[in-house]
């Protein structure tokens, strides 16, 4: 990200303002209904997870006061050298030119201040005015002279930012922009520092779906940026990259598919092994500064999008930044934000002089949330699905490897305590008073109490709130969890799953249990003595997501298994075929084009019908046919032209389609009533 200025998002927000109205208090509404399926298991918190962004132009980078606060937060990851400085800076004299370089921020004192938060180094290696060498030589220092041990090193920061697709904000003295040049450069770059040190992570930009560029092919490209730059340096990297400024607190909804879109794209270009490849989200902040950032709604966001992206399987989530800088000054929810993206107070002014920040280092709200979810998450416990039957309610949820389970609530509204009912599914809660941890508006920091029961809460208004609670009985002797599932032999209605034996208790095993995550509940789709099971009565065209557990011969179970999540597909053949092709992307809309083919007897007028797969979806326009939309359904009839459509014959129809979010293509399709056969 481009620092001083800020970069503005492109989406368009409204300033929250205080709202002078009564709070309704828990009597006036109707209770929350919150549910935690223990059994519906999703990532395992990583040790990385917390992370935030240091940067060269921030003379307090190195300081004990900052470290400590840092460690304070349970940040354990530090990247450096700060967003797009990255690709202007000189490691070994400390320099970069056409920027700000604070005094006492070059590596040597950011690896001290590191050291001293607790936290792992993440260094991004200039890719836009450096080298190779340069990279490498950087390695041989970090790990070889001065035994630092530094894991994780990218390969440049926001490349595609270098004009190839209009907008520059991102140095880059390569004659050749393309996301080609970039990837041939991260394979350079890869085996220069490996060479190095083989134990280094290397990780590659991409584009995160539904933020620009993302889906753009820029002429001359063989493909997006994310398909061309995996297609060549997906066998020499070991993570990607991806940054995040939703410019909005409601987008937590969209990180799954984000994901998946991901995966799905590092699945099919990566070669084989690509399940190797981790995903970081090395840039994050909830919006720009004039939304309320660094106040309580950009705190909630933020813990909401952290647990979402941890339990979703990413290693490392960095907010942007330790500090800023001063912004746009506005009043949100009753407190002052300053409009600055920090979570800790750089102690600046406005430029008259009329509004200063509070004294440096003072906490952000922001701050708080990472410090909640540093005591929500821990490293080693595992997110477990949660749901909350309210929407200004968010619900996350972890086990902890010694059978406690802890619940993170979190209360968007500005004017409503709502009372919520907590219902566990294969956890039986203890009945003494739980652990409470609360960090509500305006507050300074987070409180702690036992207090209340495991069932029951009242959240205020704009609040935190993590219950940790006990089980009713010590679980001991019990099998371990299974090994992580796959799925192979997958149709449009079968599934086989295969999954590594788990470790025996005191007593034998004698089944495995396989669960579909449906939503926060949990559908049993069939057990076996085995470790393998087919899996039928599937749908086409969906995702599943499913765990396994081991059950003994005295009822006790293990742990859910980490989460397998597959699609199916469409039916191997029948009386029809579709292909559905995205021509043309400009990141908010595309132009598809629809191939149908008869193989079955002649039609004589057809009607097809599709499903957009998310709300954020809906038809534009469409031509060759009369298109309707009732709802997520779209329905296609066929004009006089093209109605008759002998066996083996085909025609083609277009559409406009417009998303907001992460763009899910449609993959079922009927003709006629029939499934097709979606190619």
């Amino acid at each position: 990200m481009p620092e001083i200025p800020l970069r503005v998002a492109s989406a368009v927000l409204l300033t929250l303002t205080a709202l002078n109205v009564p709070t309704a208090y828990a009597d006036d509404v109707t209770p929350v209904a919150v549910t935690v399926n223990a059994r519906a298991a999703l990532a395992t918190v990583p040790e990385t997870g917390i992370g935030t962004n240091h940067a060269i132009w921030d003379s307090n980078l190195g300081t004990d006061e900052t470290a400590d606060r840092l460690k304070d937060a349970g940040v354990k990851l530090l990247r450096y050298p700060g967003g797009s400085y990255s690709d202007i800076y000189h490691w070994a004299d400390h320099t970069a030119p056409g920027g700000y370089v604070a005094p006492d921020t070059d590596f040597d004192t950011f690896m001290r201040g590191a050291r001293r938060t607790g936290a792992q180094a993440m260094v991004t290696a200039n890719y836009g005015t450096g080298t190779a060498d340069e990279a490498a030589a950087w390695v041989r220092y970090a790990n070889v002279t001065k035994g630092y041990g530094v894991k994780y090193w990218e390969i440049g920061n926001e490349n595609y930012g270098n004009g190839h697709y209009g907008a520059a904000w991102e140095a880059d003295d390569h004659a050749d922009k393309s996301p080609a040049e970039y990837a041939r450069n991260v394979v350079a770059y890869a085996e220069a520092m490996k060479a190095v040190d083989p134990t280094v992570k290397i990780g590659a930009v991409l584009t995160t779906p539904a933020n620009w560029p993302d889906g753009l092919i820029a002429g001359g490209d063989d493909g997006t940026w994310n398909k061309v730059v995996l297609s060549i340096a997906g066998p020499k990297i070991d993570f990607v990259i991806l940054h995040w400024y939703p410019g909005a607190f409601d987008k937590a909804g969209h990180i799954t598919d984000m994901l998946d879109l991901t995966r799905r794209q590092i699945a099919e270009h990566a070669g084989p092994g690509s399940d190797r490849i981790g995903i970081a989200m090395t840039e994050f902040n909830t919006g720009t500064s004039s939304n309320g950032t660094n106040t309580q709604p950009g705190a909630l966001a933020a813990a909401d999008a952290y647990a979402t992206l941890l339990a979703n399987g990413v290693f490392t989530v960095d907010w942007w930044n330790v500090h800023n800088g001063i912004g746009n000054v506005t009043q949100v929810e009753g407190q002052t934000d300053y409009g600055d993206f920090g979570l800790l107070s750089s102690a600046t002014c406005t430029s008259d002089g009329s509004v200063c920040e509070p004294p440096l280092n003072t906490p952000f709200a922001p701050y708080h949330a990472l410090r909640m979810m540093s005591v929500f998450a821990r490293a080693g416990d595992q997110f477990v699905r949660a749901a909350s039957d309210q929407a200004k309610v968010s619900a996350h949820a972890v086990r902890r490897p010694n059978g406690d389970l802890a619940v993170m609530l979190i209360n968007t509204s500005s004017d409503t305590s709502y009372p919520v009912t907590i219902g566990y599914s294969g956890f039986s809660p203890a009945t003494g008073a739980p652990t409470v941890l609360t960090h509500a508006n305006g507050a300074t920091g987070i409180t702690s109490s036992t207090s209340g029961s495991a069932t029951t809460r009242t959240l205020p208004p704009l609040s935190l709130t993590t219950v940790v609670v006990h089980p009713s009985s010590a679980q001991t002797g019990l099998p371990g969890a299974p090994g992580q599932p796959k799925a192979s032999t997958v149709t449009d209605t079968t599934a086989t799953i295969t999954w590594p034996a788990a470790s025996t208790g005191t007593r034998p095993i004698v089944k495995y249990e396989i669960y579909r995550d449906n939503g926060a509940v949990s559908e049993q789709l069939g057990e076996t003595a085995g470790t393998s099971f087919t899996v039928g009565n599937l749908k086409p065209g969906t995702r599943y997501t499913v765990n396994v557990i081991a059950r003994d011969s005295g009822g006790g179970v293990s742990w859910a298994s980490p989460p397998l999540t597959f699609t199916t597909g469409t039916p191997a053949s029948s009386s029809c075929a579709v292909r559905l092709t995205d021509q043309s992307d400009w990141g908010n809309g595309y132009v598809g084009a629809i191939d149908i083919t008869n193989n079955g007897a002649p039609i004589n007028g057809w009607t097809l019908n599709f499903d957009w797969p998310r709300t954020w979806q809906s038809l534009g326009s469409g031509w060759s046919a009369v298109w309707t939309q009732n709802g997520s359904n779209v329905k296609v009839v066929n004009e006089p032209a093209n109605g008759s459509l002998p066996t083996g014959a085909s025609t083609t129809i277009g559409f406009v389609g417009n998303y907001s979010g992460p763009n899910i293509l449609p993959a079922v399709f009927t003709l006629n009533g029939t499934v097709c056969t979606t190619r």
